[in-house]
């Protein structure tokens, strides 16, 4: 795309990768260029750094935590889950269903859909900020509170927010919303492979067993986030998604003699005379963390660095040893930026991991395409055999696919073709259909026996020991009802006979006559996928046609890769 002109969004504006992307960007002319990072200062410093580079371009910062609600992305995340309100109003963020009103107290979501970017570039290390919060540690606290009646709520708690998966999940969902609300065109991701490139061997570690399982959990994020993004590639209606994933070491963003800083701080000396060592005396405790040893000198480290961006900064030798030829070597971030402008631009550098997994991926095939005409035919003649009809079992999911199956071969049953659907009326195929039903205890019992229930014109409501919808984590567990929730619940998974839902049907099968008139009978080309030959010429009702369809256009879930 040309982006000349667009409004673009870089979330890690301030990092190695995220400033080298915006300098290069800045000759293409966009609009505005929005620099996101997670503290204020960072921010307008990233902005300030391009001010003699920006030509026409207006630069805005923007700041604050992306992965948490607006009114706390500017407070650290230890104190979040510090506190125990917070802690239980995130932990109940993850575990909720997303509404659109969830979905807009997250500063992610009020961030995109304020700025309505065409591009969202995301140079945030997504896998490392979740799953650095170290989901084993909080599960051995959870675990010896169990074992030693400890504080086992607020250990559990921990244990509840640093979950990786639903962290994870909820962003992208997050995402997504955002950008299909706001119109974004393009997302570009700048991901991590997690161990720079290098394999289960990898020698660095957290002080644990090797491999790191913190280290590992990051490179398990890293390939889930891309997953996820690669089913967000292949979902209408979004915008064009592309992930370039770095395998190597990334620098660098400057070499200079100063003070060293750790997680932003400086590192102050000691001084520990011989005379003090202490000895090691078997079978005795051994305490890593005292602060009563060594003397503060007052001083702080001062050396010759290389400064990394978002991994910090290394010493000669440190360098030395991880960019050296069998480790993780390395790649600047004006290689990758570059990489990202071509990307953007149209360009095909072979390094878009959504585009190698389309190609690398299995997906349909002639030969299976041409067996299912033989297996349906099997099928069908089995139904005939046995005088069964082969409908719905649940052992697929979800409780809506049965639902709709349901519905349609009743319909059929009573109907036959959907062109006698469309001369009936709803109150007509109402009293119809149940008629119908009340004849066929066996065919009742089918759909009851596997979780749907039956929701008659009356309101009552036929079932078995298990309704599929609505779900309950505790089997125990008892729901109010109300008008909103028998039609939420009548949606998602039982069968409907109430007139509101024949009206639902027979504007269903309007449609499809609709469509199939917009073909010119003249046109036999392979132009249209369901074209009167697709439908059967008699326009029999044939539930899983119909449901497909109504899943493709109706429910827009249509497959697009």
């Amino acid at each position: 795309m040309d982006i000349s002109g667009k409004n673009i969004l870089i979330l890690g504006g301030y990092g190695l990768v995220g400033q080298a992307i915006a300098r290069r960007l800045l000759p293409e002319s966009p609009r505005r260029l929005v620099l996101l990072s997670l503290r204020r200062e960072e921010a307008e410093e990233a902005v300030a750094a391009l001010a003699d580079e920006r030509g026409d371009v207006e630069l805005v910062p923007a700041w604050g935590d992306i992965f948490t609600f607006t009114d706390l992305k500017d407070r650290p995340r230890s104190e979040v889950f510090g506190d125990p309100g917070l802690r239980r109003r995130f932990i109940s963020s993850l575990i909720e269903s997303l509404s659109e009103a969830a979905a807009s107290e997250y500063s992610l979501y009020q961030l995109i859909t304020t700025e309505k970017p065409d591009v969202v570039i995301d140079a945030v290390n997504t896998a490392t900020g979740i799953a650095y919060q170290d989901v084993y540690r909080t599960s051995r606290q959870a675990w010896d509170a169990l074992q030693h009646d400890g504080d086992l709520q607020e250990s559990l708690e921990m244990l509840l927010v640093t979950d990786y998966v639903p962290q994870l999940i909820r962003h992208v969902q997050v995402l997504w919303q955002s950008m299909v609300r706001a119109g974004t065109h393009a997302y570009l991701k700048i991901g991590t492979s997690g161990t720079g490139g290098m394999g289960l061997n990898i020698p660095y570690t957290h002080s644990e067993e090797k491999p790191s399982r913190v280290l590992l959990s990051k490179s398990a994020l890293a390939g889930a986030h891309t997953l996820l993004l690669f089913l967000m590639a292949r979902t209408p209606g979004g915008p064009i998604t592309k992930e370039v994933k770095p395998a190597a070491a990334i620098a660098w963003k400057g070499i200079a003699y100063g003070e060293v800083l750790r997680r932003g701080r400086p590192v102050h000396l000691y001084d520990v005379g011989l005379d003090e060592a202490e000895p090691l005396k078997l079978g005795e405790r051994f305490r890593p963390l005292d602060v009563s040893r060594g003397r503060d000198t007052g001083r702080t480290l001062k050396s010759v660095y290389i400064d990394t961006g978002e991994n910090g900064v290394f010493s000669l030798e440190e360098f030395a040893a991880i960019t050296t030829g069998e480790q993780m070597e390395f790649v600047t971030p004006e290689e990758i930026a570059d990489v990202v402008a071509r990307e953007l631009m149209g360009g095909n550098t072979g390094h878009d991991v959504i585009n190698a997994l389309d190609n690398a991926v299995m997906g349909p095939t002639y030969r299976a395409g041409l067996m299912r005409h033989w297996a349906l035919e099997k099928l069908r003649d089995l139904e005939k055999r046995h005088g069964v009809r082969s409908v719905a079992f649940e052992n697929l999911g979800p409780p809506r696919l049965s639902k709709l199956l349901f519905e349609a071969d009743l319909l059929r049953r009573s109907f036959g073709t959907m062109e006698a659907v469309r001369a009936s009326t709803a109150p007509e195929m109402s009293v119809r259909v149940t008629e119908d039903l009340a004849g066929d205890a066996d065919y009742r019992g089918e759909m009851v026996s596997i979780g749907i229930p039956i929701l008659l014109p009356d309101g009552r409501l036929l079932r078995g020991p298990e309704c599929k919808v609505p779900p309950v984590p505790v089997p125990s567990e008892t729901l109010e009802v109300s008008e909103d929730k028998i039609d939420a619940w009548a949606h998602a998974g039982w069968v409907d006979l109430r007139e509101a839902n024949m009206t639902l049907w027979r504007r269903r099968f309007q449609r499809i006559e609709a469509e199939i008139d917009a073909i010119p009978t003249s046109d036999s080309s392979s132009r249209h996928l369901r074209d009167r030959q697709f439908w059967s010429g008699e326009g029999l009702i044939q539930p899983g046609k119909v449901t497909g369809w109504i899943f493709a256009t109706e429910e827009k879930g249509a497959r697009m890769k």
